[in-house]
């Protein structure tokens, strides 16, 4: 676990949830806007990505693993004694709405970016009958992920450096694979189960590998007293990633001084 603090007095603490194959280096822009803006940063490497050793890379046992990880995130943030906001990216996203459905955390928002809520390319039918079969005689098999860095964002700079990244993970486990799948349909089935608290759910316009059309219909189901949702035209998955990113950000800083205004944290 990795912690950034802001410049001067900060106004709350961001806890951000990297995606599937990725790890926490990818968002040094991210983390520095916050920073600079007067937030705390945490951020870690989920299990089996990145640069953790406690697991087989791309590979779990249960999504279970990413839910209780993070819960430690948020509580080492709550050592601040600032208002905690969740920000989860794509399996990120995933996790945090699996979390809000399994814990009920001191939050003053949550901040949902292109969550992987369904796929836009799934495996095909004789594949999916396989993996259920391979995930009980032999979990750790893996296999390509089929996701490319020209599937993830329109940034060229960014498509280079994930080239050249050893950390980024290729393969994935059967295992992963049917946790994820099972983890997408529970967060649609355990909608009435989640934590009611002000969130902001944003998404890739032409997103190549989150169907977003699934995104929309949790954010329509879902019964937050407060929600907000926001489609950015023409930009791919990775939405702060994207060469519009500096305006992706000034909406999801928004989102969050809102927050801190309504409870009277900040004037």
């Amino acid at each position: 676990m990795w912690k950034w603090e802001a410049e001067g007095e900060a106004k709350a603490v961001i806890v951000m949830v990297h995606g599937a194959m990725e790890h926490h280096r990818r968002y040094g822009w991210l983390i520095e806007m916050w920073r600079t803006s007067g937030f705390h940063v945490i951020m870690a490497d989920l299990p089996g990505q990145g640069m953790t050793t406690r697991t087989r890379r791309g590979h779990i046992d249960s999504f279970d693993e990413y839910i209780l990880e993070v819960k430690d995130w948020v509580q080492a943030a709550y050592r601040y004694n600032l208002p905690v906001f969740l920000l989860g990216h794509s399996m990120g996203g995933l996790i945090s709405i699996r979390l809000m459905q399994e814990e009920r955390m001191n939050l003053a928002g949550v901040i949902l970016s292109s969550p992987c809520l369904g796929l836009v390319q799934k495996p095909s039918r004789f594949l999916e009958f396989l993996s259920y079969g391979l995930n009980f005689v032999f979990p750790s098999f893996r296999i390509n992920s089929g996701l490319t860095v020209e599937m993830a964002t329109r940034n060229l700079d960014v498509r280079e450096a994930d080239v050249n990244d050893t950390l980024y993970v290729t393969k994935v486990s059967v295992r992963w694979y049917r946790e994820l799948t099972t983890a997408m349909k529970l967060g649609f089935l355990n909608l009435e189960k989640t934590h009611d608290v002000p969130i902001l759910v944003m998404q890739g316009g032409d997103d190549k590998i989150v169907n977003k059309k699934a995104v929309k219909d949790w954010f329509n189901h879902a019964l937050f007293s407060e929600k907000r949702f926001k489609e950015w035209p023409k930009l791919y998955h990775e939405i702060f990633n994207e060469p519009e990113r500096e305006e992706v950000f000034e909406y999801a800083k928004d989102f969050v001084t809102s927050q801190l205004k309504a409870i009277g944290y900040i004037v």
